[in-house]
Order: C-alpha cells, then structure tokens, then sequence
C-alpha cells in the first residue's frame, strides 16, 4: 500500500521556517529525516529545493512548480502539482513530503501519516505548517527529546496516522 507521509519539524506556534532557511538547528532531528526519507521519493516546492546546497543523495526528488520553464540546479523530477507529484509514486511505494509550508497545505488531504517534529519555542517565521485535526489524526507514537549541548530547545517527536 503507498503511504505518503509529511516531514516536517515546526515551532509551538507551527513556525517551520523564515527566509527559506530553518530558524534552529537540531542535529538529532537531521539525523531523524535522514534516516526516514533515505532510498524514497521526496516531493517538495521550488523553494524548497532551493535551499539545499546539493541534491540530497539516495533519494529521488520531485519538486513541484507551476513554471513550466523552471530548471532545477540539480537532476530532479518535476511536477505541476500536488496531484500530478503524487501520481509519480507506485503502489508499493512511501514517499516523503518534505516541505514547504504551501506544499504542506496541499498535501494534508491526502498524507497518510504525518511525522512532526514539535520544538517546544516559538519562533520568528514567514513560513508555517498547516493545523492537524485530531478528528483526522491520531497520534500514534512520541518520544521526547530534552535541550542539551548540542540542541538549544526541547522537541518531541510526533508521528500521527489517519484515522
């Protein structure tokens, strides 16, 4: 059965990001999406894509645009849509939405699963992650993580299903 399942990490106050970059830095979290997203398919936005410095490897990106003409600075597969993005992944297959915050919107009707790390801070933001209707989801597992020298914040990790 494919699964399409949401990444993200955003703030108390859903902040996910300001100026295309990521207002914290959590090298468990990295670590985390690493682990999850490696060997799928990952479907994001333009300016998503935008902010890696380099294609991140063994995974099979697949970035949505609505400019027909836009030319990716490294080789991935583009779609028009969320729809369209979603049709690129088989049956048997999981696939990751990484971001951003419109793409994130989009894709909630259709996510099967959603994998959030919650940072327990507000933050500055122009970019948010849309609301989770408990009537829609269920949380099915969390594991909490508390600051230390290497993480300025504490952060759960959430994971919730569809109900």
């Amino acid at each position: 059965m494919r699964q399409l399942i949401i990444i993200a990490a955003a703030g108390e106050n859903n902040a996910l990001g300001i100026n295309n970059d990521l207002p914290w830095h959590l090298p468990d979290d990295f670590k985390r999406f690493k682990t999850l997203t490696t060997g799928h398919k990952i479907i994001m936005g333009r300016k998503t894509l935008e902010s890696f410095p380099k294609a991140l490897p063994n995974r099979e990106h697949i970035v949505i645009t609505r400019d027909k003409n836009y030319t990716p600075k490294f080789p991935c597969t583009m779609a028009h849509s969320i729809e369209n993005a979603i049709e690129l992944i088989t049956d048997e297959e999981s696939a990751f939405i990484i971001g951003g915050g419109e793409i994130y919107k989009q894709a909630m009707e259709f996510a099967t699963d959603i994998e959030l790390t919650r940072i327990h801070d507000s933050f500055e933001a122009d970019t948010f992650f849309p609301s989770i209707d408990t009537n829609e989801w269920e949380l099915v597992n969390e594991a909490y993580h508390p600051k230390d020298e290497k993480h300025q914040h504490d952060f759960t990790y959430l994971t919730y299903r569809r109900k």
